[in-house]
């Protein structure tokens, strides 16, 4: 499969939507939005070169605690951090801390099912062109039915701009009725973080990466995170988006190294389901399901 077909399209204005976010502090409860740790680094020499230590840049912060330790606060919505935080600004003291913590604690369970758009044309050169093919109005159909045989209410759509993924959506929400829809370029196809191990078939610039990775760490911070404390009732909610965009959304929220994305494979239509508890513990009920699907409708493109 192509793994970035169409990627590099409006890369600058992704960057500057980007850095437009940071600015807001829509990331998650986060202060601001942070940037991926992406790297530009000069290549490995060989199979008997020492293994890379992808450090992120300074200004990003610390994303990850470390192998094998699971961060409670990746989020930034954990109940305690928010007390303290409050008592750093605020200089209030230890008495209300209790009550607090509980202010702050998370309700409801999110599930989030992420959809890789249907099969396209890969071969055409403007990216609105990249249109279904008509295996993959077959693959958008079948899931919505599956998505609707699950018999949830789903509360929200939120897809890609892209025309593949727009198209995708259309079939799918035919079969989700009621349910709204929205469209954001933060989840558009692109370059998360240089892939470890490196592949010879696809080398997106150095820059590519530094564009498209901010956008699609502020894609991550802005939309996978624990309930809202103002949340009663479980969630469900569908993003119809790319198979970069998925996987990388699936490692950073299972905390696993963001640069081993590429070692995921996704069929056109799948369903990818994560679970995000009220005490900000992550499941990965599905990856890149396409079960529902006759064997002659399952594609990679």
């Amino acid at each position: 499969m192509s793994a970035c077909a169409g990627g590099a399209g409006r890369a600058g204005m992704a960057f500057r939507q980007a850095l437009q976010l940071a600015a807001c502090g829509l990331a998650g409860g986060s202060a601001a939005v942070l940037f991926s740790a992406v790297a530009v680094g000069k290549p490995r020499a060989g199979g008997d070169a020492e293994p890379r230590v992808v450090e992120p840049p300074a200004w990003a912060g610390a994303t990850r605690p470390g192998p094998g330790v699971w961060d409670p606060n990746w989020d930034r919505r954990e109940p305690l951090s928010l007390v303290n935080l409050r008592k750093r600004n605020l200089g209030s003291g230890d008495d209300d801390v209790p009550p607090r913590m509980d202010h702050y604690k998370a309700k409801a369970t999110r599930h989030i099912f992420l959809i890789r758009h249907s099969q396209y044309h890969v071969d055409a050169s403007l990216e609105k062109d990249r249109t279904l093919t008509p295996l993959g109005r077959e693959q958008a159909e079948l899931t919505g039915l599956r998505l609707a045989s699950l018999g949830l209410k789903f509360n929200r759509i939120v897809h890609s701009s892209m025309t593949r993924a727009v198209e995708t959506t259309d079939i799918i929400r035919k079969h989700l009725p009621g349910v709204n829809t929205v469209s954001t370029d933060l989840l558009r196809e692109g370059a998360p973080i240089e892939p470890d191990p490196p592949v010879s078939h696809w080398k997106p610039e150095a820059v590519q990466y530094y564009e498209d990775g901010a956008r699609i760490e502020a894609a991550f911070r802005n939309y996978i995170h624990r309930a809202d404390t103002k949340q009663q009732e479980d969630s469900y909610e569908v993003f119809v988006c790319h198979a970069n965009v998925i996987r990388y959304i699936v490692c950073r929220a299972l905390q696993f190294p963001p640069e081993g994305w590429l070692r995921l494979s996704l069929n056109n239509g799948s369903i990818t389901h994560l679970v995000v508890r009220p005490d900000g513990r992550v499941a990965l009920r599905a990856l890149g399901d396409t079960g529902f699907m006759p064997p002659d409708k399952i594609s990679r493109s």
